[in-house]
């Protein structure tokens, strides 16, 4: 009998207080727009190529509030094929989804062929808001870790690449965003009583988002933590992180043309070529008069 893969944690996960957050940073504009566009243009390549080999893959945007995950989401998606990806943003469950399974409604998301799915939060919610709030009883919480591997676990063995990304600031540079987004009349939308607070549990959040990468960052499905205090290097490197995980073992070759193709595009075109050269035809229009 084929059984499923083995969940195997990494026995050094990440860490928030291992996140070099003041010295990663770019502060020469040309400098990074260069590296975004570099990096757009790879990740362009690498969509291609998961089109052409019908391969799927998720991305899972987890991040502090105000953190730059709708930015970078922003940044990765905006020069690839609109018709190979689907961003899911993530908040409170619907009625219809209240009562199922909490994965339920991550199934229903998953990606088809020759598509990515993109996570603006994702199934995690439950061991970060989910258990600080005490949205769901502590069993439930606790045993939600495995289930999420198990999950995962599923998804790789159906051959679905995941990349996970934690984007992670500290409380100085959440609260500058927060009231940057105050200040700003087209930024306020963004900023809700719920973040503010959140700011207060920011301790019992620290615990949890430890425990969720200490829990479920696994060898084949491992947690990126991304310094995002400064957003410039935090995009680059969210997309120098995606690129390559979702390259590592793929073909990048363009397939090649299709013989079928080849033959019906000379056919038109020597038809083309033969009108193109027929001499033109006498006027035998009346002119009399003229």
């Amino acid at each position: 009998m084929h059984m499923p893969s083995k969940i195997s944690l990494q026995k050094t996960p990440p860490s928030l207080q291992d996140v070099a957050l003041d010295s990663s940073f770019i502060d020469d504009k040309d400098t990074y727009e260069t590296k975004l566009k570099r990096l757009q243009k790879r990740i362009l390549t690498i969509q291609q190529a998961y089109h052409h080999q019908h391969k799927r893959a998720i991305i899972v945007f987890e991040g502090w509030d105000a953190s730059g995950k709708g930015g970078a989401i922003r940044r990765l998606t905006e020069r690839l094929d609109p018709r190979g990806f689907h961003v899911h943003p993530i908040g409170a469950p619907s009625p219809n989804e209240q009562g199922r399974h909490y994965l339920y409604r991550f199934q229903a998301r998953l990606p088809k062929p020759q598509s990515w799915a993109i996570f603006d939060r994702s199934w995690y919610g439950r061991v970060l808001v989910e258990r600080v709030e005490a949205l769901c009883p502590e069993s439930d919480w606790q045993r939600a870790y495995q289930e999420i591997n198990e999950f995962e676990r599923m998804l790789m063995d159906d051959e679905v690449r995941i990349v996970k990304l934690f984007l992670h600031i500290d409380q100085n540079e959440q609260l500058h965003r927060f009231q940057e987004r105050l200040n700003n009349p087209y930024k306020r939308w963004k900023l809700t009583s719920e973040d503010i607070r959140n700011r207060e549990k920011w301790p019992q959040y620290s615990t949890a988002i430890n425990d969720m990468l200490s829990y479920t960052s696994t060898r084949s499905a491992p947690w990126h933590l991304i310094a995002a205090n400064h957003k410039w290097y935090a995009r680059l490197k969210v997309l120098k992180t995606i690129a390559d995980a979702l390259s590592d073992g793929v073909d990048m070759t363009p397939p090649p043309l299709d013989p079928v193709i080849i033959r019906e595009a000379e056919k038109n075109w020597e038809s083309n070529q033969r009108r193109s050269r027929r001499p033109a035809l006498p006027d035998t229009r009346n002119t009399t008069g003229q």
